[in-house]
């Protein structure tokens, strides 16, 4: 069954209702960083928001006040300094957090952890010490 619309749009109307989707588009700005699975990126990488990383770094990453997500498809070999540290993926190298570090099913570990908090998953793996950080 085809629908047919009778509305008639003034040109005018158009291009405003293109204009005001245009500043929204302008306005809405990205809540957090994100490094895609085809980015390689070697040296220090610092951010003063959220990220989300699922590509692959080499250094280090700095998000001191800020929550980092390693995505299941990252290879990070990397020191991490963050508030929160969220791991999906694999990351070799020290993490220090703040506030927790939590290692999802899939993810994996290998280095030494220094959190507030830590969480593990069935199926995350760790291989590291662990200090607790007050």
């Amino acid at each position: 069954m085809a629908y047919e619309s009778t509305a008639t749009l003034d040109p005018r109307q158009a291009m405003n209702g293109a204009a005001a989707a245009a500043r929204r588009t302008a306005e809405e700005r990205r809540l957090m960083a994100w490094v895609g699975k085809s980015v390689v990126f070697k040296g220090t990488l610092t951010s003063s928001e959220d990220m989300t990383i699922d590509g692959r770094v080499e250094g280090s990453i700095e998000i001191k006040d800020n929550t980092l997500t390693v995505g299941p498809d990252a290879d990070i070999q990397a020191d991490i300094v963050a508030s929160r540290v969220t791991i999906f993926g694999a990351v070799s190298g020290k993490i220090t957090a703040k506030d927790k570090v939590e290692i999802c099913d899939g993810g994996s570990v290998e280095g030494n952890i220094k959190a507030a908090g830590l969480a593990m998953a069935d199926g995350g793996f760790l291989k590291g010490k662990v200090e607790r950080e007050s």
